[in-house]
């Protein structure tokens, strides 16, 4: 296991050359035609053909050997509790394992799984604060989480809301997974939280963990969180016509995530794209969970909707990088001059009847992943979880 990372990215310049396929995480343009990356102190700088790139004092060259670059991915659903560790599943080292499936940002939904949770206001408002702090001080193997993400409960009012934001909580954790189940009293707290500057998810579906309820279509709807929080089940799916209601009849983001119902995730995924709405759809794993960690979730939903879901493999990256980045507000997700320089450099797996890197997703198998990198430092090389690469990308002399 790589070792723990305090906050922050490298100093420098980092130049990444050779670069065969560049998938950009921007829907409107998945695909840029460029070789060649250049980032300062952790955000890029340029992005062109190699001649085109300022590549002079370097502090740290990446040759990618014509393997594809992408934005580091984005877990849009995962419940940390404190450091790399999960009680759910006893298990240590669980991001720094999602590290290495290609994972460099994730949110939390909710530090749920913290044993002894408190439930009462002045506790979930300190939880809520603590993982904001802990998380913002401290990152498992380079990997960035967005935690503090408080469990609303029943008597809370404005000032609780006003005061978390004050402290730096930027998130609401699922919607339902505490005593606040009706829609009226919902979107009374999500309004708040929003005129504050805080993001709101809503838990959708069966109930997944206990204290947790059914939360159905109606609820969703009138309570109006930024998120439509797997709206594919976590783990139990809503009907397929109330998936459809919710994709036409609500704006907001619509979150397919890994422990969820498959066939309802590709129905959102069908009717968002018949509405000309792929950009609201966001990917998450929805992990650690009863189902345990899944360090590829991210690549296998990636794989699972282009295969099965039709949907080209350089758009169904995009909905695991620029789509969360803009649903989020986050600086990361696409490769942009002024963003943050996460990367993954992945190939076409060995043995792979793929003939290239996209073709092989469309056919449903997983990328090799050869490098990671964050905030312009390279956190991992091969990865030990992905199936090796065709082509793996090195770290050679400035």
């Amino acid at each position: 296991m790589a070792e723990p990372q305090a906050a922050g990215g490298a100093s420098g310049k980092l130049v990444i050359r050779n670069i065969g396929l560049l998938l950009s995480g921007d829907l409107g343009r998945p695909l840029l035609d460029a070789d060649t990356i250049a980032a300062v102190d952790g955000k890029i700088t340029s992005v062109g053909k190699a001649k085109e790139v300022d590549t002079a004092g370097a502090k740290t060259v990446i040759d990618a050997k014509g393997a594809a670059v992408a934005p580091g991915l984005i877990d849009s659903h995962v419940h940390p509790v404190f450091g790399d560790w999960t009680p759910r599943q006893s298990q240590l080292g669980w991001i720094d394992s999602c590290l290495n499936g290609g994972v460099t940002t994730m949110i939390s939904a909710g530090e749920v799984h913290l044993p002894g949770r408190p439930k009462d206001i002045v506790g979930l408002k300190a939880l809520a604060v603590t993982a904001q702090r802990a998380f913002a001080g401290f990152r498992p193997s380079g990997v960035k989480v967005h935690a503090g993400a408080p469990v609303i409960e029943k008597g809370m009012v404005e000032s609780d809301f006003a005061e978390m934001a004050k402290a730096g909580v930027t998130l609401l954790g699922e919607v339902g997974l505490g005593s606040v189940k009706s829609g009226d009293e919902a979107k009374r707290m999500v309004a708040w939280a929003r005129k504050y500057g805080m993001r709101s998810t809503i838990h959708t579906g069966g109930p997944s963990v206990p204290g947790s309820g059914y939360i159905d279509k109606d609820v969703v709807l009138e309570a109006d969180a930024d998120i439509i929080g797997h709206i594919n089940g976590g783990h139990t799916a809503l009907p397929l016509e109330q998936i459809t209601c919710l994709c036409e009849r609500c704006a907001r983001a619509i979150e397919i995530v890994h422990n969820g119902n498959e066939l309802a995730g590709l129905h959102a995924l069908r009717i968002a794209r018949e509405l000309g709405q792929l950009q609201r759809v966001i990917l998450g794993t929805d992990s650690p969970a009863g189902s345990g960690v899944q360090p590829l979730g991210i690549l296998r939903m990636i794989a699972l909707l282009s295969s099965l879901g039709e949907l080209p493999a350089e758009q169904a990256f995009c909905l695991a990088t620029g789509n969360t980045a803009r649903q989020r507000a986050l600086d990361c997700g696409l490769i942009e001059v002024g963003r943050a320089a996460d990367f993954v450099l992945m190939d076409r797996a060995q043995h792979s009847s793929g003939r290239d890197l996209l073709d092989s997703v469309r056919k449903g198998d997983l990328p090799g992943i050869g490098m990671m990198v964050i905030d312009g430092a390279v956190r991992c090389g091969r990865s030990r979880n992905t199936p090796p690469a065709d082509r793996a990308a090195e770290v050679v002399p400035a």
